[in-house]
């Protein structure tokens, strides 16, 4: 039937067939049917094993709009388009008339039927019963599954002769299945008294029309294949031509009488299809010549269109090639003058570099002079201050004050110390003291000293020891405690309140050498990938620093470099960082020596010195000081914002016994402060962390709630570029650090002064225009007229409501009018209501009640009140006519309401 299916397939071209064969495996054929399915096949051919398994990926392929040609056996469902079979029940019927005829009506029959479940035997078997049962002379003495295979019909048929002694006649229901009946029978010497009958009739050698000439059947009936039939339907169905669903082969029996002259035509019939294969494989050798000719010839064209472009091209080029020779013989010229006057250039460089090289070493050679010079003053004034300190007769001021000299001279020296100790590394001067200690103690030691930090900014602060180690280490002490104590506080700075800071001590091993390895990771703000390959650089500052020497982290390095030990860092911006060093457990190029507990003393208390002033910039972030009342609501307001602690504590002791004093570490905390609490003045350091003081200052007076308020910015430097940005974002005033408090509280009392004399400014129409007032306080001032104008009537309007429409808090919006215009809203508001009243009452008719209630007032009695204490007259004089001058030469702002 396969090669049927494939003979007919060469009559329609672009017709292509895969055949796929599973040996009666109903679990491979469900695979390879799904296979087709997902490969997409224009068309199915199915010879289902077993009815019942196959059917439903039949129908799935099938619902997938696949059609689908059952052929040989059927399914258990109407789910396929057509159906090419020979009718099994009539080949039974057939086969029972032959044994009736053949046993003349009366035998002993037993039968082998085809694998169970299976169409083809179950409608033989019905066939063949629907005939025998009419003679009662037949005896159907078994019926056993031989599952279509010749061994298992073989072993059946072995059973049954042990169980009948009289067998007249073996119907199989498949030529293979009858042949191994036959040879059972020839094992036990049966095979003459038993007749074989069998079906398909296969002609080719080895099967049924062989094995009747052979005397091994007796006879057996055509099954056709019916291959080329199938073909033709497949092809009708794919062109869209009409067709049959159910299809019938018919059948017909060969015995001795016509067994040669089927096996002859059978030969005939494959030496005709030998030939018609043959010519098929001579016509695509010339198809395929035909088309290789073809392809040469349209490639000998395209070779000659080439070839002629090419040789356009190539002229082409020529020309070009002549008319840039020109062309490079002009540059030539043009670059051998270059030439010259790059290498006279090149010369002036090296010159340049060399003489900048030195110029560069005797910088830093008399920046390290100096820096040893300035350890003799500052001795002189540590020593001093320390002696000072110990007379109990200090007033608290003077004690604060002297504490306060006494840290930043121990932070002076701790900076000369670190760039000495830099220089020294960079002259290979740099050795160090080993001594042998145990690592997890000191770092407990050290951890200990940030516990205070850690509590004043609400950080969670850890220290972890990985167990299972020997922390006991050859190191300098004194180096790593200065490479802990700048990871720390590096930590502690850049890390916000509420994050998280954790230490890790663990063991390393690489190699035959040990290592111990320290982590400090943090959640702070993170470094930036750009910067993150610059910190260990000396002098680099990340954008986030804004302060320091720049020197802390490439000490870090240099002192873990002199231990052959390495740090590294990984971070991400805005979620923290990790630093990692790790030390060799042994220094072979040292002798470690013994530390006294007295030396070791002596750095536990210097460490929680420096912790203690170091950390001194942290604070709890919620400052009592800040909060503004409405006691306090008069008094005067200045916020500070700078980023060190010590500079902040001074101001706050001088401007305090004059101004409420709000402060803030950064631009961003300040921004957020000067919104909450609208300060008369603000003063602001430029260089900052987070946000430096001209973002704020730019930021500051673009806001509507901040816009009026004066901003003096504090500098250490004294750059005319950086005075021009600044006063060009809105600044009112510089001042240079270091500064003299009287010249600052100068500056801030001049400031408010000038302020209070702006006020009146809102209270007159005329010139407000031409004053030296911000495009954004005259917007915001309009605004507040007109709103307080539309709800006059209101008796009911409040600050709240008014702050609310203006988008502003009940405070902010108190304390913005009363700075611009020396009144409260309240005062406004009455004002306003009297300046209209006044007007009704001398433009109208209308009753004092009337207008009373017209513009807001909750009483004629209240009103009568508010109208003598302003203006200076009984309401009844006013009414008699008594007094009508002009209510503008009373000294309050009546213009600003006047429409």
């Amino acid at each position: 039937m396969n090669n049927e299916i494939l003979r007919e397939a060469l009559f329609y071209e672009g017709t292509e067939v895969e055949i796929r064969t599973v040996h009666d495996d109903n679990r491979q054929q469900i695979e390879d049917i799904r296979y087709f399915i997902e490969k997409g096949v224009d068309l199915l051919i199915v010879a289902p094993n077993q009815a019942a398994p196959i059917t439903p990926i039949v129908e799935e392929a099938f619902d997938q709009q696949i059609p689908v040609i059952v052929v040989d056996r059927k399914i258990l469902s109407e789910k396929y388009t057509a159906s090419v079979s020979a009718d099994n029940y009539e080949i039974g019927r057939a086969v029972g008339n032959y044994i009736v005829s053949h046993l003349k009506g009366k035998g002993n029959v037993v039968e082998l039927t085809g694998l169970t479940g299976s169409t083809p035997a179950i409608d033989r078997h019905q066939g063949f019963m629907s005939v025998i049962s009419e003679y009662p002379g037949i005896r159907l003495l078994a019926m056993e599954d031989g599952e279509w295979l010749k061994q298992v019909a073989e072993e059946q048929t072995s059973r049954l002769l042990d169980r009948f002694p009289a067998i007249d006649l073996v119907f199989a229901q498949n030529d293979r299945m009858a042949a191994g009946a036959y040879l059972a029978a020839k094992e036990r010497g049966r095979e003459k008294e038993i007749t074989f009958i069998g079906i398909d009739a296969l002609a080719e050698e080895g099967y049924g029309v062989d094995q009747i000439l052979q005397g091994t059947l007796d006879a057996t009936f055509i099954y056709p294949t019916g291959g080329d039939r199938v073909m033709q339907i497949a092809m009708n169905i794919l062109q869209g031509k009409a067709y049959e669903k159910e299809n019938m082969l018919y059948t017909a029996v060969v015995d001795q009488t016509n067994a040669r002259v089927m096996k002859l035509q059978t030969n005939h019939i494959r030496e005709l299809d030998g030939k018609i294969e043959l010519l098929n494989t001579q016509i695509n050798r010339y198809l395929d010549r035909f088309a290789n000719q073809q392809f040469f010839l349209y490639a000998i064209s395209l070779i000659l269109v080439l070839l002629v472009t090419l040789f356009l091209l190539v002229w082409k080029a020529y020309q070009v090639k002549i008319r840039m020779n020109q062309e490079l013989s002009n540059r030539n010229e043009e670059i051998t003058t270059q030439k010259e006057q790059l290498e006279e250039q090149r010369d002036q460089l090296i010159l340049l570099s060399k003489e900048l090289e030195e110029a560069t070493h005797a910088k830093l050679v008399f920046f390290t002079n100096i820096s040893h010079d300035f350890r003799t003053p500052l001795t002189l004034i540590s020593d001093p201050v320390d002696q000072l300190l110990e007379d109990k007769n200090l007033s608290s001021q003077q004690e604060k004050l002297l504490k306060l000299i006494r840290k930043n001279v121990n932070v002076l020296l701790r900076l000369v110390n670190q760039i000495l100790d830099f220089r020294k590394y960079e002259n290979g001067k740099l050795t160090l003291q080993v001594s042998r200690v145990n690592m997890q103690e000191l770092l407990t030691e050290w951890t200990n000293a940030f516990s205070s930090a850690a509590y004043k900014k609400h950080i969670k602060f850890t220290f972890e020891v990985v167990p299972g180690y020997d922390y006991t280490v050859d190191i300098d002490i004194h180096k790593i405690e200065r490479v802990c104590f700048n990871l720390l506080s590096n930590a502690f700075k850049f890390t916000p309140g509420n994050g998280k800071i954790h230490v890790q001590l663990s063991g390393y091993e690489e190699g035959d050498e040990n290592y111990i390895r320290v982590t400090v990771t943090d959640t702070g703000m993170g470094i930036s990938p750009e910067e993150i390959n610059k910190i260990f650089e000396r002098f680099y500052m990340t954008e986030h620093q804004m302060a320091g020497s720049g020197i802390g982290l490439a000490l870090t390095k240099a002192f873990v470099d002199l231990h052959r030990g390495t740090i590294s860092v990984e971070s991400e911006e805005g979620k923290g960082s990790t630093f990692t060093i790790l030390l060799p457990v042994r220094q072979p190029d040292y002798e470690a020596a013994e530390l006294y507990p007295s030396e070791l003393n002596g750095i536990r208390q210097s460490l929680q010195t420096e912790v203690e002033q170091e950390t001194a910039t942290f604070s709890p972030e919620d400052d009592l000081t800040d909060l503004l009342t409405e006691e306090n609501l008069s008094q005067h307001s200045v916020l500070v914002i700078d980023d060190n602690p010590d500079i902040r504590n001074y101001m706050k002791e001088i401007l305090q016994k004059e101004f409420h004093v709000i402060e803030a570490v950064n631009g961003r905390e300040g921004i957020k402060k000067a919104m909450k609490y609208i300060p008369d003045l603000i003063v602001c350091d430029i260089m900052m962390p987070v946000m430096d003081g001209i973002a704020c200052c730019k930021q500051l007076k673009s806001e509507l709630p901040t816009s009026h308020i004066p901003v003096i910015l504090l500098t250490a430097c004294s750059l005319d570029e950086q005075r021009i940005q600044g006063f060009e974002t809105g600044a009112d005033s510089y001042i240079s650090k270091p500064f003299n408090s009287n010249v600052l509280e100068a500056r801030i009392r001049n400031l408010i002064r000038n302020r209070k004399s702006l006020k009146q400014v809102f209270g007159d129409t005329h010139s407000i225009q031409a004053a030296s007032v911000s495009t954004i306080d005259k917007t915001f001032v309009e605004k507040f007229k007109l709103l307080v104008e539309e709800h006059l009537e209101n008796s009911e309007l409040s600050v709240e409501e008014l702050g609310e429409k203006m988008g502003m808090s009940r405070v902010q919006l108190y304390r913005k009018i009363k700075s611009l215009t020396n009144y409260s809203p309240n005062e406004l508001i009455r004002i306003a209501r009297l300046r209209k009243a006044s007007s009704l009452l001398a433009s109208t008719e209308k009753t004092i009640a009337e207008i009373t209630y017209e513009v807001g007032f909750t009483s004629p009695s209240y009103f009568t009140k508010c109208y003598k204490e302003h203006f200076g007259k009984a309401l009844l004089s006013f009414l008699k006519g008594r007094d009508k001058r002009s209510l503008r030469q009373q000294s309050c702002p009546e213009d600003f309401f006047e429409g």
